[in-house]
């Protein structure tokens, strides 16, 4: 009974501390998602300024991460020439770069509730680049399930009470970039057998991000901030937000590493659950019956895409597993033959 309590015992401390990893995951992730709406908007803080908002993330994260890595070595750096730097991570850093500008500044056109709908179109967006790029295998019934999370997005965009055209660009952009980025570390750094946690993407990433954001900021933003007077760095405000950013990197180091990248997709989705309903109750966005059943079923065909992937995934575990069962089964069988032989010449001497 002890034996068997201590058993049941750890398991459910497994159980609790996944739950905890999920709930920190979804509160940072909910609050650095509300906190940009907040300073970005021109109804709330009004700071409308994506640009240099990614800037001020990506400077507070890479001396952060700089510290985290170099100083307090908590995380220990990927060895990487700089050839391999400038082939794959520099690429990967303007594919981010890209995306962070555009998701940010979607904020400023759109409710937080309809970028949410929107962002369900990231399965459909990574599997068709990874077909075009020959990562992924093209079948049909793959296909016919993006196209039916295509047209649950497509309800939930025809019934949105706010609709911006431009905002919408911004964003469906923001997923083409994170798509592309996403499938171009598949192919630029795990096939070359790096991989990157959190800090230490961060750490390399990050600065590539400053330089390549520098140039439309200069172009663009900076400018206008110049010539506004009486703008003043809040640091309040902007330091409080970069360190939920960061918090949000460390809590995904955590969940993906202490569970799944499953986990957190089904963590993601009741993520935007909780902000489609924060956004209307709490912000007061406009939430339609036709948006809701639009995501609806864009979230069924998301369901199902995560399920089949999970599917596939223990398929191969079974496959790797098989033939190391064939091998330890003949190795046995040899024994066994062996130790029958050795028993025969003992019966015959």
């Amino acid at each position: 009974m002890g034996k068997g309590g201590s058993v049941s015992d750890g398991v459910m401390k497994k159980i609790l501390l996944s739950y905890t990893y999920v709930a920190i995951w979804i509160f940072l992730s909910f609050t650095v998602i509300v906190y940009n709406k907040y300073i970005l908007d021109k109804k709330m803080y009004n700071w409308p300024f994506p640009i240099s908002l990614t800037m001020i993330h990506m400077s507070f994260c890479a001396t952060l991460a700089v510290l985290l890595v170099r100083v307090f070595k908590f995380v220990e750096p990927v060895s990487m020439s700089r050839e391999v730097y400038l082939s794959s991570v520099v690429p990967i850093g303007a594919l981010y770069s890209l995306s962070l500008w555009l998701s940010n500044s979607a904020y400023i056109y759109l409710s937080v509730s309809f970028i949410q709908m929107l962002k369900a179109l990231m399965p459909v967006a990574v599997y068709s680049i990874g077909v075009v790029l020959k990562k992924e295998n093209y079948k049909n019934d793959t296909m016919f399930n993006m196209l039916s999370i295509s047209l649950g997005v497509g309800v939930a965009a025809y019934g949105e009470a706010r609709f911006d055209t431009w905002g919408v660009v911004l964003q469906l952009g923001a997923v083409a970039f994170e798509a592309t980025r996403l499938v171009m570390i598949q192919i630029l750094l795990n096939s070359k057998g790096i991989s990157l946690n959190p800090i230490t993407s961060l750490y390399y990433v990050a600065p590539c991000c400053l330089v390549f954001l520098s140039v439309p900021w200069i172009l663009v933003e900076f400018p206008v901030l110049r010539d506004t007077s009486s703008f003043h760095f809040d640091f309040v405000i902007f330091g409080t937000n970069s360190l939920c950013a960061f918090a949000l990197n460390l809590a995904v180091f955590l969940l993906v590493g202490k569970t799944s990248a499953l986990t957190m997709n089904v963590a993601g989705v009741v993520k935007d659950w909780l902000l489609i309903a924060f956004s209307w109750s709490v912000i007061k966005d406009t939430v339609t019956p036709i948006n809701l059943f639009g995501y609806g079923l864009a979230f069924l065909g998301v369901a199902y895409y995560n399920h089949s992937k999970l599917q596939a995934l223990k398929a191969k575990e079974t496959q790797k597993k098989t033939p190391q069962g064939d091998e330890e089964a003949g190795r046995l069988l040899e024994d066994r033959e062996g130790d029958g032989a050795g028993r025969r010449d003992d019966q015959q001497s």
